[in-house]
């Protein structure tokens, strides 16, 4: 028998060749069974690896779970970021960001079931706090490109800004998630949705904003904010 009918040796996996394996794994099985319903086992079991060389990455569940939202997360903020490098008009960009972040949603369903479908459970809630924030920052950094929404140095101003970015990164995940469980509805639609719900919110603050500081505030909320300010 010659050298040539002798398998060849399995090559052995890098370090982090070995963690993206994991980490995909991991995704698929916390796809499925949310983040108490899934163990290490099982994901040890999808990528073809033992407990303990898991262990070796990961200290705990909880970090590897933690990992994969950065993972997620960092791939999703880091198109938003090229979508806003590209400029226009506030209507462009905006329409932009919002198929940018539903393409994500459209492209990778399990990611973002994974995320946010254990958004109660106590074991990850500040993780996704924390994503929270960072999605607020987000947006308000995008609010801030357009000229007549860039927070002033006053305080109030400041606020408005940062209520309005909590408003529209929550409604936002929460269309998301909708989507999941409606995925008949073509991507164009919800886009069209969101983008005529987030310029409604943004075009009062322009209004605002047109007034100067004297500006009267039409709305009754408006009004009734005014005078709780006043009071």
């Amino acid at each position: 028998m010659t050298s040539d009918t002798h398998p060849s040796p399995r090559r052995r996996l890098s370090a982090p060749a070995r963690r993206e394996a994991i980490l995909l794994a991991a995704g698929d099985v916390f796809s499925r069974g949310g983040y108490h319903g899934s163990s290490i086992d099982e994901i040890a079991q999808a990528a073809g690896v033992s407990k303990a060389l898991i262990y070796e990455h990961f200290a705990s569940k909880n970090e590897l779970h933690g990992a994969l939202l950065d993972l997620h997360i960092g791939e999703l903020f880091a198109r938003l970021g090229a979508s806003a490098t590209l400029g226009g008009e506030p209507p462009e960009r905006l329409r932009r960001g919002l198929e940018t972040f539903f393409a994500f949603v459209e492209e990778r369903r399990e990611a973002w079931r994974m995320v946010f479908r254990d958004a109660v459970d106590p074991e990850v809630a500040d993780q996704l706090e924390r994503l929270q924030v960072q999605a607020t920052g987000l947006v308000a950094t995008l609010m801030a490109t357009d000229p007549e929404l860039e927070p002033s140095d006053d305080p109030h101003d400041q606020l408005v800004v940062e209520m309005l970015a909590v408003q529209l990164s929550g409604a936002m995940q929460s269309l998301a998630n909708w989507w999941l469980e409606h995925p008949h509805v073509p991507r164009d639609d919800v886009v069209a949705r969101a983008v005529d719900f987030t310029w409604t919110g943004t075009e009062r603050l322009r209004e605002d904003r047109a007034q100067g500081p004297g500006r009267t505030v039409r709305s009754p909320a408006r009004r009734a904010a005014a005078d709780w300010r006043s009071s």
